[in-house]
């Protein structure tokens, strides 16, 4: 399995990701995650629209927490050609717990945390941690990565901005 080496950093502390590194113009992998009522959802059933994957490594973080709300706001602009999906090793049932209490209901949470195949697919899963990096994924209709942002430091928030002008340029 391929590994890179301070790939990301948490608190400026070096941390090892594994799974194949993706690039642009990468068809996305077709994996299976759980839904908030543990039914399995594969990546597939979301072509025919504009997908933003939002990996994080928990919704019970600060950060994340911030991300997944802001991402919840610009889905409600951005049309129902768009969807977002928010992927973390977070059981199902928190992550339904986390979208009850913040009021979430654009964003489509899924687990990874059975197998963490997002995680080592998509090149996101954190070796030291079995948590999912902070990265952001923009498919095309077909399914085809279109945009990529990998946020190197961990407590750190993504460029919003650059992502939404990723998705305005394909929808």
């Amino acid at each position: 399995m391929e590994e890179r080496s301070a790939a990301v950093t948490m608190h400026g502390s070096p941390l090892t990701l594994v799974g194949k590194e993706l690039n642009i113009g990468d068809p996305a992998p077709d994996v299976e995650l759980l839904d908030n009522a543990l039914n399995a959802v594969k990546l597939s059933s979301f072509q025919g629209k504009v997908c933003v994957i939002s990996s994080v490594p928990s919704l019970d973080t600060p950060v994340c927490d911030l991300e997944t709300r802001r991402f919840n706001e610009a889905a409600g602009k951005l049309g129902s050609d768009v969807v977002i999906l928010t992927v973390s090793m977070d059981l199902p049932f928190a992550q339904k717990r986390w979208c009850g209490a913040a009021g979430v209901e654009r964003v489509i949470t899924l687990s990874d945390h059975r197998d963490a195949s997002f995680g080592y697919a998509f090149g996101a899963l954190i070796k030291e941690l079995r948590l999912l990096a902070r990265s952001i994924f923009v498919l095309d209709r077909s399914g085809i990565i279109q945009y990529i942002q990998n946020v190197k430091e961990l407590s750190v928030e993504p460029d919003y901005d650059a992502v939404i002008k990723a998705v305005q340029k394909i929808v």
